[in-house]
C-alpha cells in the first residue's frame, strides 16, 4: 500500500533546490577541482609524488575541520534557534575563500614547492570551516526541521542529485575556464566563488525557518557533544548503525572520488572528458531520482540491499575496464551503475538517519553525522588510493595516472556495509511505525 506523503510547500522546494545545488557545486569544486589542482600543480613542477600526498592531506586536514566546525555550528544552531543566519551569511564567506585559490600559480618552482603545498592545505581548510556551518550544520539541520518521515526520502533524493548537476554545470558550463597548461586559473576560481557569495544574499530574503525547537540548555559545550554520550548512543542506537552503513558507504567512495577527472584523462587516455562525465552524471541523477521517489511510496527497506549490490557490481565494473579497454559505453554504463547506485544509496540512508534524530536536537547530532559521512571516510579512503597510487608510480614511472586498482579497493570495502544495512533492513517497518504514533 502507498504512503501518503506530506506536501511541501514552494518555498521550501526553491529553497531546498537552490541551496542545496549551490551547496554542493563549492563541495565538487572543494571535492575535485582543488585536489585536481594540487594534483596538476605538481605534475607540472616534477613532483608527481606529491600529488598523490597533498591530495591526501587536504582531504584528510578538510575532513577534521569539516566534523570539528559541524559539530561546534550545528549545536550553535540548536541553541541560537535558528538556522537561516548561518546559511546565507556562511555561503557568503563560503564563496569568498574559493577565490583565494584564484591565487596559486600552476606550477612551482622547487624553492617554493613546500610553500605551495602549504598553502594548499590551508586555503582548503579555510575554505571548509565556511562550507561546514553553512551547509553541513546549518542547511543540514534546516531540511530536518522542514520535511518528515513522509517525505524526506524525495527530498533528500533531490539533494543526492544535486552533486551530479553541480558536476555538470562546473565540468561542461565552466570547465573550459580551467587547464593544467594554464600559468594561472584565476578566472575559473573567481566565477566559481561569486556563486556561493550570491546565493547567500539571496537567502537573506528567500531562505525561512522551519520549526525550530531551542536548545534550552545554558552548558553550550556540553551540548554540542551530546551526541557523543555513551548513554545516547545507547538510546539511539539505530542511528549510530545506519551512519555506519553511510561511514562505509563513504570510505568506498573516497578511494576513487578525488581522482576521477585524472583517471578518465591520464588513466584510461580521454583526453576531452567534460561529455563522458557529463552522461555519466545524468544517468546517476536518473537512478537516483526515481528511487528516491518511489522509496516515499512503498518504502525504503526494499531499496538497501539491491542498491549496494548496484554499488559493488558497479565498482568492481570500473576496475575491469583495465581488462576490457577504455570503449565509451562500456565506461558509461559502468561509472553510471557506479554512481547511481552510491548516490541513491546515500539520499535513503541519509532520511533514514534524519527519522532517527529526536526532535528539538537536528543541529546537535550534525556533527555526529559529520564523523561518519566525512571525517572517517575522508581520512581512510584517500590513504587507501595514496597507499595503491604511490606503488603503482614505483612499479611504472613518475607519469601521474591514478591505478585501476582504487576502484578494485572500493569493491571490497563496500562488501561490509551490508552488515549494518541487515539492521537498518530489519529495523525499517518498526521505525515507520513510531514515527506514525508520533505524528
Amino acid at each position: 500500500m502507498a504512503n501518503k506523503s506530506t506536501s511541501l510547500g514552494a518555498r521550501i522546494w526553491i529553497s531546498a533546490i537552490l541551496f542545496g545545488f549551490v551547496g554542493q557545486i563549492a563541495w565538487v569544486v572543494e571535492n575535485m577541482y582543488f585536489a585536481t589542482l594540487a594534483q596538476d600543480i605538481f605534475a607540472n613542477s616534477g613532483r608527481s609524488d606529491l600529488s598523490y600526498v597533498v591530495t591526501t592531506l587536504m582531504v584528510v586536514f578538510s575532513a577534521i575541520f569539516a566534523t570539528a566546525t559541524t559539530i561546534f555550528a550545528g549545536g550553535l544552531c540548536d541553541k541560537v534557534g535558528k538556522r537561516k543566519p548561518f546559511v546565507a551569511y556562511g555561503y557568503i564567506v563560503w564563496g569568498l575563500t574559493i577565490m583565494v585559490f584564484a591565487f596559486l600559480p600552476m606550477k612551482a618552482e622547487p624553492k617554493t614547492v613546500g610553500l605551495i603545498a602549504f598553502l594548499l592545505v590551508a586555503f582548503d581548510c579555510i575554505m571548509t570551516v565556511a562550507g561546514s556551518t553553512a551547509n553541513d550544520a546549518a542547511f543540514n539541520s534546516w531540511v530536518a526541521d522542514v520535511t518528515d518521515s513522509t517525505n524526506r526520502g524525495k527530498v533528500n533524493s533531490v539533494l543526492a542529485v544535486l552533486p551530479v548537476f553541480a558536476t555538470i554545470v562546473i565540468f561542461v558550463g565552466l570547465g573550459s575556464l580551467y587547464s593544467s597548461n594554464n600559468d594561472s586559473n584565476w578566472l575559473f576560481f573567481i566565477v566559481l566563488g561569486a556563486i556561493p557569495t550570491v546565493t547567500g544574499i539571496v537567502a537573506i530574503f528567500l531562505l525561512k525557518d522551519g520549526k525550530v525547537v531551542k536548545s534550552d540548555n545554558p552548558d553550550y559545550l556540553k551540548e554540542i557533544f551530546y551526541g557523543f554520550r555513551p548513554e545516547v548512543i545507547k538510546n539511539n542506537k539505530m542511528m549510530y548503525v545506519s551512519l555506519l552503513a553511510m561511514c562505509i558507504l563513504g570510505i568506498a567512495q573516497q578511494t576513487f572520488f578525488s581522482y576521477l577527472i585524472n583517471y578518465v584523462q591520464n588513466t584510461l587516455g580521454i583526453k576531452d572528458y567534460f561529455i563522458p562525465l557529463a552522461v555519466i552524471v545524468l544517468g546517476s541523477a536518473v537512478i537516483t531520482g526515481i528511487i528516491g521517489f518511489v522509496c516515499d511510496k512503498v518504502g525504503r527497506k526494499h531499496f538497501y540491499f539491491p542498491l549496494l549490490a548496484l554499488v559493488i557490481i558497479g565498482t568492481l565494473l570500473m576496475y575491469l575496464v583495465k581488462f576490457l579497454g577504455a570503449n565509451l559505453i562500456i565506461l558509461y554504463v559502468f561509472a553510471t551503475l557506479m554512481m547511481g547506485g552510491i548516490l541513491a544509496l546515500s539520499g535513503i540512508l541519509t532520511s533514514a538517519f534524519q527519522d532517527y534524530i529526536p526532535k528539538g536536537y537536528e543541529g546537535r547530532y550534525q556533527g555526529v553525522r559529520m564523523c561518519f559521512t566525512v571525517l572517517v571516510p575522508m581520512i581512510i579512503g584517500p590513504i587507501v588510493s595514496m597507499s595503491i597510487g604511490l606503488s603503482a608510480m614505483g612499479e611504472g614511472g613518475a607519469d601521474f595516472a591514478p591505478p585501476y586498482e582504487i576502484f578494485l579497493a572500493a569493491t571490497i570495502i563496500a562488501l561490509f556495509a551490508f552488515i549494518p544495512l541487515f539492521f537498518v533492513r530489519k529495523d525499517a517497518e518498526p521505525l515507520k511505525k513510531r514515527l506514525q504514533e508520533l505524528q
